[in-house]
């Protein structure tokens, strides 16, 4: 052989060893999977907290994960989400702060391919898949506990954000309790209103506002969320009628908790968002890899804006006083020494 050949066959040799060499390299060389997380607000508890839940599931899976808060801002929460696009994300997590608005998001990810899930908050897009809990059932248990306390009297109900779909599925389920009574008469409805970006500053006002116009005469106050309950009870405590009128929240945010233990906030929804975290973690995953999310077990349907959509529902559970410690305490959501902080010791449940 000649000195050429020699060095041709030597080459053939090397790039047969190189290419069996990138065969066989070890999967972590591969680019991993990258999510990015778009939160409508830090502000509020409950998302602070799921971001942290989410950052721990991203690094047991290991995805690199982006989160952007838009501050209770739409149009800069599409603009992160544009961003967040741009640096090449595998899917996204969206926590709408307006579900109109966020579809224009879901459209300019769909369009790169980019697969969405809307995170408990529903957006008005085909594409995204909801993950979430049953709101219309958390609306019903939560005003179910409050009608137990009040089955006959004045009440006065507090909605969420007017912009956020999960405020009329939370209404659809307090009606759904509500209206019969209303219908009988034995249930008064003195008002309605809704708190923009669920505002316990607006809910506290309206509550004061309310009890002004009928002189402290309100046996019940149905409110939408945690948050919106805080507002209520503050108002109702200048009128030393906190723990004698009965209200309702849902997410078991410790304050929350805390008026639970003291007797001033009647029911909470606990919606454990460590299961709905690592549910949407995981659906994020297998979409970013091109799958169908294996845990979809329902649909999300809204025929006034034409919206079907694959889902993931979690269970709910209602809180209140007699099962406080078990489900929050012993489930691990909260600590002891937290939620009964207000109580005098000699009076904490006992483990």
């Amino acid at each position: 052989m000649t000195v050429k050949g020699s060095q041709l066959a030597a080459g053939v040799v090397l790039l047969v060893f190189l290419f069996s060499l990138i065969l066989t390299m070890p999967a972590f060389a591969a680019k991993p999977v990258s999510i990015g997380v778009s939160i409508r607000s830090l502000s509020e508890e409950r998302w602070a907290r799921e971001r942290v839940l989410m950052d721990e599931k991203a690094k047991e899976l290991g995805i690199d994960i982006i989160f952007t808060d838009a501050n209770n801002d739409e149009f800069v929460q599409n603009s992160q989400i544009e961003n967040l696009i741009a640096r090449g994300v595998d899917a996204l997590i969206i926590i709408a702060r307006n579900s109109d608005v966020a579809a224009n998001g879901v459209d300019m990810a769909t369009k790169e391919g980019i697969p969405c899930i809307a995170y408990d908050v529903a957006i008005y897009h085909p594409d995204a898949i909801y993950v979430s809990f049953d709101s219309v059932r958390v609306g019903y248990e939560m005003a179910k506990a409050v009608v137990e306390q009040v089955p006959q009297g004045r009440y006065f109900w507090i909605g969420g954000s007017p912009t956020d779909d999960n405020a009329y599925l939370v209404r659809k389920g307090h009606f759904q309790v509500l209206q019969p009574s209303i219908d009988s008469g034995d249930i008064e409805l003195l008002g309605e209103q809704w708190c923009d970006a669920w505002s316990p500053e607006e809910a506290l006002k309206h509550v004061e506002n309310a009890l002004t116009a009928h002189a402290n005469q309100i046996d019940a106050v149905v409110c939408s969320n945690d948050g919106t309950a805080g507002g209520a009870v503050q108002a109702l405590k200048e009128q030393g009628l906190a723990g004698k009128v009965p209200t309702c929240g849902q997410d078991a945010d410790l304050v929350a908790c805390q008026r639970i233990a003291e007797g001033t906030q009647t029911v909470s929804i606990f919606k454990d968002v460590r299961i709905l975290a690592d549910a949407a973690m995981e659906a994020a995953m297998e979409l970013a890899q091109g799958k169908r999310p294996s845990g979809i077990n329902g649909k999300y349907v809204n025929e006034q804006k034409g919206v079907e959509q694959d889902a993931i529902f979690v269970e709910v559970i209602p809180v209140t006083q007699a099962n406080l410690y078990e489900v929050i305490v012993q489930g691990g959501f909260h600590k002891l020494e937290d939620v009964y902080r207000n109580i005098p010791k000699d009076e904490w449940p006992e483990g």
